[in-house]
């Protein structure tokens, strides 16, 4: 079950109103059930109030958001789901994520990031590791233990990305303000 996040004392994105904004890829419905299961069953129950998520941008300016509507709504028109694979477990130091490979995502990402150079977080200037976090912030045995089991559980397959999400980061939990499915 994924769980409210608590409202942080220095939370000041109260519900309407300015927040960062977090660009994913969308995963198909069923490698999106898989990594919500794995996400249920893994992750620390007191911090999983996200669903299973890759994030290609952590936190675009809220001035932004009309642009980026914009910019994301022109991207799906123009581009059919984008081809991806699932290559297996992926190590997080203290966690354990399910490894993705996309050109084609990395290709949009880096049309995303020179549109919106100037307004990058240094975190979001680097050309992400496309990922699926299941487990985070655990023991380091405890994250070894969970990519002994899943490794071979998690068979290398191709699938593609159905579309692009925009998030407003409320300190915690996201708001879900529009799903973009790729229509070319």
């Amino acid at each position: 079950m994924v769980r409210p996040a608590p409202r942080t004392r220095g939370d000041v994105t109260g519900a309407g109103g300015p927040a960062p904004l977090i660009v994913t890829a969308l995963l198909p419905d069923d490698l999106q059930a898989r990594a919500n299961a794995l996400r249920q069953a893994h992750f620390p129950p007191e911090r999983n109030y996200l669903a299973a998520h890759v994030t290609l941008f952590h936190a675009l300016p809220p001035s932004a958001e009309g642009e980026v509507r914009e910019c994301l709504a022109r991207m799906v028109r123009d581009h059919s789901p984008v081809p991806a694979r699932l290559l297996g477990v992926m190590k997080l130091g203290k966690g354990t994520a399910l490894r993705i490979e996309s050109e084609g995502m990395i290709a949009l990402w880096r049309e995303l990031a020179d549109r919106f150079h100037g307004l990058l977080t240094p975190q979001d200037e680097h050309r992400p590791r496309l990922h699926v976090t299941v487990q985070n912030k655990v023991s380091l045995e405890d994250a070894k233990a969970l990519q002994a089991q899943l490794a071979p559980q998690i068979v290398p397959r191709d699938f593609a990305f159905a579309g692009l999400g925009l998030h407003a980061y409320r300190g915690g939990p996201w708001e879900h303000l529009k799903s973009f499915r790729f229509r070319g």
